[in-house]
């Protein structure tokens, strides 16, 4: 069953932002400052770059391929099944554990003393609640999804102006939270290195990949040629604005040190900037960013599930759509089994590698599949597309080991089970 077109420019817009103001505020700024220091803005733009260059990418396949799936079905039109399979399976994997994690930065904020001892359980069984939750308001369909996301993104947006406004005011950070020596802004806390600035351009490329829920969606967008790589672009300049005017921000309050040190950066910067009373913002941000960007990212990987089971790639059980809801509802409950697993299971940081990871091998995919587009809707040269294959790999070679080493594991049963699914189904000679 085919889905209904019904988002128009500013409810993809919406959704792209949606997606990726959400971990990339609340965690991956701290945990990418652990790793780039000093030269965290670097990262940033790096991560920046390869997200923009694979936007390019994203873009020119989706007005071209206006259907669900996104790079599973880019690689598969454009490249063939194998490709297809490589890059629907990084995605829905990856994705999986982004949403992970976006519930247990939601959770780390909202759970006192979350992150240790019993309170990392609480915490767990609070980011579980969440997931059902936004799985229950996504089956309602996309209409729904938009409004939700709407009454989410204003608030959490209003929050950061506030919290960016208060920091380029303060006079710099002297002392770190909790203590922590963090040094002023300028400060050199240790020299990360080009591995260093790789490592936090890979884990803040975490943080930018919403935009390409727009892309997943592309089966329910109306005029979707014109419409698909305005909303693209539109969210991602839109984001990268904020979260480079955040991380100044940031290490101004905290210093660079003392963001590296923060598990939750912008509730210890609204402790330095505004007093202990006033934390309840940072709280209220971190919440309903999280809940936004889980609310996108479970709608866009239900879709990439419904692609990968119409063509086989999943079980076909999940290809079924709702008439009421136009909603691919046993995709979007399977998803929601999965992240739950997962949070029961790794912790924030492993499971934002292993997102990481596996959108970044989605993306290397996406650009291959771009540079073979006879018809280019969205004009750029070739070299974008292949300079995007490029960075995405530097990008996903350099993360964590760890996150690394399990992700190619990873890939690796994925691909021997389509291996031994295609094997199994051979016509039998007689």
């Amino acid at each position: 069953m085919a889905l209904q077109r019904r988002l128009g420019l500013p409810g993809a817009v919406v959704i792209g932002i949606g997606s990726m103001v959400g971990a990339g505020v609340f965690t991956a700024l701290g945990l990418a400052a652990a790793q780039a220091g000093a030269l965290l803005l670097l990262a940033l733009l790096l991560a920046g770059v390869t997200a923009w260059i694979n936007a390019t990418s994203t873009a020119q396949l989706a007005a071209v391929h206006p259907t669900s799936g996104g790079a599973y079905t880019f690689g598969r039109r454009q490249l063939g099944p194998w490709a297809g399979f490589l890059a629907g399976w990084g995605f829905v994997t990856g994705k999986s554990a982004s949403i992970a994690a976006m519930a247990y930065t939601f959770a780390l904020y909202v759970v006192p003393g979350a992150g240790t001892g019993g309170a990392d359980w609480t915490a767990r069984w609070v980011a579980v609640a969440a997931v059902v939750l936004l799985t229950g308001v996504n089956l309602l369909g996309i209409t729904r999804t938009v409004q939700a996301t709407v009454a989410i993104v204003v608030p959490v947006v209003l929050i950061l102006a506030v919290v960016i406004t208060a920091g380029f005011l303060s006079p710099g950070a002297d002392a770190g939270p909790a203590g922590s020596a963090a040094g002023s802004p300028g400060a050199d806390p240790g020299d990360p290195g080009l591995w260093g600035v790789l490592q936090g351009a890979g884990l803040l490329f975490f943080a930018f990949a919403g935009y390409a829920r727009i892309a997943t969606l592309g089966e329910e967008v109306r005029s979707p040629r014109q419409t698909i790589p305005r909303a693209v672009f539109g969210a991602l300049a839109f984001t990268l604005v904020l979260y480079v005017l955040l991380a100044v921000s940031l290490g101004r309050a905290l210093g660079f040190e003392g963001l590296g040190a923060s598990a939750a950066p912008v509730r210890d910067a609204v402790a330095v900037l505004f007093g202990e009373g006033w934390i309840w913002l940072a709280v209220l941000g971190a919440a309903l960013a999280s809940l936004g960007s889980m609310l996108n990212l479970v709608a866009g990987l239900s879709r990439t599930g419904l692609a990968m089971a119409r063509e086989g790639d999943l079980p076909r059980a999940l290809d079924r759509v709702s008439a009421r809801t136009s909603v691919p509802w046993a995709a979007q409950v399977a998803a929601g089994v999965v992240v739950i697993a997962l949070l029961l299971t790794a912790d924030v940081l492993t499971v934002v590698g292993f997102s990481s990871f596996g959108v970044l091998v989605y993306y290397a995919v996406s650009n291959l599949a771009a540079f073979t587009l006879t018809e280019r809707v969205v004009r750029a040269p070739r070299w974008v597309n292949l300079t995007g294959l490029v960075l995405c790999l530097l990008l996903a070679f350099t993360l964590p080991w760890v996150s690394v080493l399990v992700m190619v594991g990873v890939f690796a049963v994925g691909l021997a089970g389509r291996g031994l699914r295609l094997w199994s189904a051979r016509p039998v000679r007689r």
